[in-house]
């Protein structure tokens, strides 16, 4: 397995990271069983970076990674990198009521996850969306507090913009932003990815496949469980869906002429794009882990490179990539 390290004062992990976030919510219903099994091969693989929030499942997502690691073998387990999000407020029903960095809550979700994960540590802790009614200060500076106590390893950031992160990283070492980073999804290029590197934070990207939308897979008419995420996404929506699998069919010319898959060239190019970059894979079957793992002997050279930024210019997806309601909740969007 390939490694790479985030950023200046994080930990080296591997090249690809596992984002645990399907198994447990949001892509409709998932195989329990299979998520684990699913798990334990991206441990066999190598992959030590599991991605995962407090809030994914209402906690129902660190209780499975605590049962996979239980059930690895133990050489696997001691290299594990577990990195969360908290912070964000849900309703009975799963809906999302806003989010909470307060000092004292920072430290009481951390003591439940602490619990659900069944460890004395967290590697990488952030909050998920920035509380507007706290500065990032005071949030940050709770979490270097964990890490004193030896609670929390390294402090993290997920989704905001270039003046937050300089004023995260003014309190306390940040080791990586986690931010949405892909073919169609490359606004970080402008501010915030040349603001990380200035101040010596990694990236690790999530929704290198658009939430499968750039895979490969996803159809036209697919149909979406009642409770997917992906039925209220913008960019699955009527003719943006159109609009963006023709992107995909573009993609799909040069990935055939290179023999692998969709797929694999669209987390190749994530991969490209810097050492300081660590794309989380989202998988939840076997199957998908093992195509994403591939992505690691794909070599994209400059004309593949030119070809791809033909087929899908920046810029050229169609819809945002979040609802209105959960746009308003991205310091880096604005």
């Amino acid at each position: 397995m390939q490694t790479r390290t985030l950023g200046t004062t994080g930990p080296q992990t591997s090249a690809l990271g596992l984002g645990c976030m399907g198994m447990s919510a949001l892509y409709g219903d998932s195989d329990r069983a299979e998520s684990l099994a699913t798990i334990h091969a991206a441990l066999d693989a190598g992959i030590t970076l599991l991605d995962t929030g407090d809030f994914y499942g209402m906690g129902h997502n660190e209780l499975l990674i605590n049962e996979a690691l239980r059930t690895a073998p133990a050489a696997a387990r001691e290299k594990v990198l577990t990195s969360v999000k908290f912070g964000a407020l849900r309703t009975v029903e799963g809906g999302f009521t806003g989010y909470d960095g307060r000092p004292a809550a920072v430290k009481n979700f951390a003591a439940y996850s602490l619990q659900r994960l069944g460890t004395d540590h967290i590697d990488i802790y952030r909050i998920a969306r920035v509380d507007p009614d706290v500065p990032i200060e005071e949030t940050v500076g709770a979490i270097a507090e964990l890490v004193e106590a030896g609670h929390v390893r390294h402090i993290g950031l997920s989704e905001v913009g270039a003046d937050t992160l300089r004023r995260a990283a003014a309190v306390a070492p940040i080791a990586d932003l986690q931010i949405e980073y892909s073919l169609i999804s490359r606004g970080i290029e402008d501010a915030i990815l040349p603001t990380a590197r200035e101040l010596g934070i990694g990236i690790t990207a999530y929704g290198v496949l658009s939430r499968g939308l750039i895979s490969g897979h996803f159809t036209r008419d697919r149909k979406l469980a009642a409770h997917d995420f992906r039925g209220m996404s913008p960019r699955f929506q009527g003719d943006n869906l159109a609009r963006n699998l023709d992107l995909v069919d573009a993609l799909r010319k040069i990935a055939d002429q290179k023999g692998v898959s969709v797929a694999q060239t669209a987390i190749a190019w994530v991969l490209s794009r810097g050492e300081d970059i660590v794309p989380l894979v989202g998988a939840r079957r076997r199957d998908r882990l093992a195509e994403a793992l591939g992505a690691l002997d794909v070599t994209l050279d400059a004309d593949d490179l030119i070809a791809i930024e033909q087929a899908i210019p920046a810029g050229a997806a169609a819809g945002d990539r979040y609802p209105a309601a959960q746009m308003a909740h991205l310091d880096s969007e604005r």
